[in-house]
């Protein structure tokens, strides 16, 4: 049999860029020749909805809900004005595309879109409307037009609606299947039906062998779970496999028979072999041993895992280039929700993703899912195959911005991935997540500024020392102040993911650690932040020894579905909840850099102890210049072009000396230097050697050698001025 496989993601994940897992498979089948289509029925399902038919059969379908039902003034006022919404909609999601730019201008009269509740927030956002464009005011005003259609949708039509999310409730904490199972047995919804007439359609052109279903987060489950019941009703000969980012933490410990009235298969982790083998099991024509790879299935009645393939998972450089072909690549909506620069980038904008390395190098955070394969198996790609991708991914798509969708990228891999892309001459923009190490140094920073990086997010977690140590994050606050400053001072955004609720917390922990983000934000180091309350899950090592974190198991029942989320009882007793709305409504305020001299208590409706963090304590950290000293092996690169050069004689108390002049010219200015004639014979040479484009790399003790073979104290020459000028302008040491 000729394998023909269909790949999906369910709804709904982004609607900017297409979630990569499936793009990963397809670039994995196209090295072994086979044919496999794929498809992001999430936006698929969006775009049938937001358009002219759609609305039209919106309103009809909730017209019902209106005899038999009372409804919020705010869903009468829509449904009054849905003629001027089935009017605009088409428009309005062809700007969100990027194919209507024009509509901007209209947009931001403000008396071109019907307005309800979602409106409400815009005098609250005026202020900020001054540092936005026209396309980006006019972008925002569209994305609260689609939130109200959206909140229409949850309350007349069908409650489960979320544009990034659908029914998320029913597969968070899931730890039975029963609910779910539930929901499966009732009535198709209205979106339901949107979305299996899409599947129906893709079913009948591709007629595959093997469906594929990926599913990221809760949000997808339900869907994924429509879509297998469907086709198990209509194409029973099908046969159906689920793997992704929910069964990979959630369902490792499954053992519900009634999974597998809907799924054949489930795999666990990185899915290229499992899939492969899964197809050699469909391929094979007489019954031989079947090998399957992390794979549940159900077996004489009961769930099995199997893992019998002595065959290696393959390696990050045999996994080939992911493959976005088959993808609505121009039909994705660009939309932003808040004014933030940072958050946006999650929601605007199409993004290339690729890996730089598969797990994590720390791999010790105590929060983390850190035994795991996908933290734990750390295995970089090198630069140059992760260029020769870039370059692929370029020409297929027509982009070049790259989200890298690391656990953490490592600080060495981003500097060879730089330096690569400068060699090569690319003009990319691209992004990723980080830790704070304090190997990114101000000139490292700068390298990477260089090569198109614009901005990176990491886990400052609890802004406490105390806590940063039992959570084994490997920095201290000092620390991730000095390391946001360089990327800051070289131009790329910072993004803290922050955290409250800790095992052992204190209230005086919090308010600290609130105090440190506010004096952050307030120095400029951070432009961008969220704070995220502790979950303890089962395979961290809280959840695994939470003993050791002075928390307790509410059960140690393991569930025969999802099993990740644990509840718990933190023996400090705090309520840490109560100060989720106060830390989010200061880190708004924060973002938007205003509200730095309010007390901390403002923020909050009941009370708090005072901090103890000192109001310089940030002021302080990044005035502490740290080691000027330079390690003999590290890397000299020079970013910038051949100088202009000009003799001349400079005379002082009857004596003369032949000079340099040399004239540099950057993308933004010009300057000149100016050096006795030998030195600068000497730096224009070796400027030439350790230019960016060259291959080789020099390091420092290199660089001294050569400048000793001719000349004399290296060390009074590289801390002169024209040194320090050509250092500021891209004479990097890293």
């Amino acid at each position: 049999m000729t394998p023909k496989l269909l790949l999906i993601t369910p709804p709904f994940t982004q609607l900017n860029t297409p979630y990569p897992a499936t793009a990963y498979i397809k670039g994995f089948l196209n090295t072994k020749n086979i044919d496999s289509v794929q498809a992001d029925l999430g936006i698929e399902v969006i775009l049938k909805l937001f358009s002219k038919e759609g609305l039209i059969d919106l309103f009809q379908v909730s017209s019902v809900k209106f005899q038999v039902e009372a409804v919020s003034d705010n869903a009468k006022r829509i449904i009054a004005l849905q003629d001027e919404y089935i009017k605009t909609i088409d428009s309005v999601i062809a700007f969100l595309q990027g194919k209507n730019p024009t509509l901007a201008l209209q947009i931001c009269q403000e008396d071109y879109l019907p307005e309800a509740s979602r409106f409400a927030q815009l005098e609250e956002l005026d202020w900020a409307f001054g540092s936005m464009g026209t396309q980006d005011k006019a972008k925002h005003l569209a994305t609260l037009y689609l939130e109200d259609i959206s909140d229409f949708i949850v309350e007349c039509v069908d409650a489960n609606f979320g544009f990034s999310r659908y029914a998320e409730r029913l597969g968070r904490s899931a730890n039975s299947f029963d609910e779910l199972y539930e929901a499966l047995q009732q009535r198709q919804t209205y979106i339901d039906e949107v979305l299996l007439s899409i599947l129906k359609e893709r079913i009948e052109t591709v007629q595959p062998n093997l469906f594929l279903i990926s599913v990221p987060f809760p949000g997808n489950l339900y869907s994924a779970f429509r879509c297998a019941q469907w086709v198990k009703k209509n194409h029973p000969q099908i046969k159906i496999s689920m793997g992704g980012g929910f069964p990979n933490t959630e369902l490792r410990s499954l053992s519900d028979t009634r999974v597998f009235e809907f799924f054949d298969y489930i795999t666990l982790d990185d899915g290229e072999l499992p899939v492969e083998l899964l197809i050699d099991t469909l391929c094979q024509r007489e019954p031989v041993e079947v090998f399957f790879r992390r794979t549940f299935l159900l077996e004489d009645g009961q769930v099995v895992y199997k893992n019998n393939s002595t065959k290696p998972d393959y390696k990050q450089s045999q996994v080939g280039t992911p493959d976005y072909s088959d993808l609505l690549l121009d039909k994705y909506i660009s939309v932003i929700e808040i004014v933030n620069p940072m958050h946006r980038m999650w929601s605007d904008g199409r993004w290339n993703k690729l890996t730089m390395a598969h797990g994590c190098y720390w791999g010790k955070c105590t929060f983390c899912d850190i035994s795991l394969d996908y933290i734990k198996v750390y295995e970089p790609v090198a630069a140059s195959l992760l260029c020769d991708r870039i370059e692929e991914l370029m020409a297929a798509t027509g982009q070049n911005g790259f989200h890298f969708v690391d656990e953490a990228a490592p600080p060495a891999l981003m500097r060879a991935l730089a330096l690569e892309i400068l060699r090569r001459k690319l003009s990319v923009t691209w992004w990723t997540n980080i830790r704070f190490e304090k190997s990114f140094t101000a000139d490292l920073c700068m390298l990477l500024k260089a090569s198109g990086c614009i901005a990176v997010s990491g886990g400052l977690e609890v802004a406490s020392d105390r806590l940063l140590k039992l959570i084994d994050k490997g920095v201290t606050v000092e620390q991730v102040a000095k390391v946001t400053q360089h990327f800051t001072q070289a131009g790329i955004m910072v993004h803290a993911y922050l955290m409250y609720g800790y095992p052992t917390q204190t209230i005086q922990e919090t308010v600290d650690s609130l105090e440190m983000v506010r004096q952050l934000f307030e120095a400029g180091v951070l432009q961008s932040g969220f704070w995220h309350q502790f979950a303890m899950t089962a395979h961290s090592p809280v959840g695994m020894y939470p003993e050791q974190f002075g928390v307790v198991k509410e059960t140690e029942a393991i569930g025969t579905f999802a099993n990740n989320d644990i509840n718990y009882k933190d023996k400090t007793g705090i309520n840490h909840d109560k100060f989720s709305f106060g830390l989010k409504k200061s880190l708004f305020n924060f973002m938007h850099g205003i509200c730095f001299d309010y007390p901390l208590q403002d923020w909050f409706e009941f009370k708090i102890p005072k901090t103890k963090i000192p109001a310089d304590f940030i002021y302080n950290a990044l005035e502490n210049e740290g080691s000027l000293t330079i390690k003999p092996t590290a890397k000299v690169v020079w970013l910038g072009g051949k100088p202009a050069v000009e003799y001349f004689t400079k005379s002082k108390k009857g004596k003369s000396w032949e000079m340099m002049s040399l004239t540099f010219h950057d993308k933004k200015e010009s300057f000149t230097i100016q050096t006795n004639k030998e030195e600068g014979k000497w730096l224009v040479s070796i400027l030439d050697k350790i230019a960016v484009a060259n291959t080789k790399v020099y390091s420092f003790q290199e660089i001294q050698a050569d400048f000793e073979k001719e000349l004399e104290d290296f060390e009074l020459f590289w801390y002169s001025k024209p040194i320090h000028i050509i250092r500021s302008y891209g004479l990097l040491v890293l």
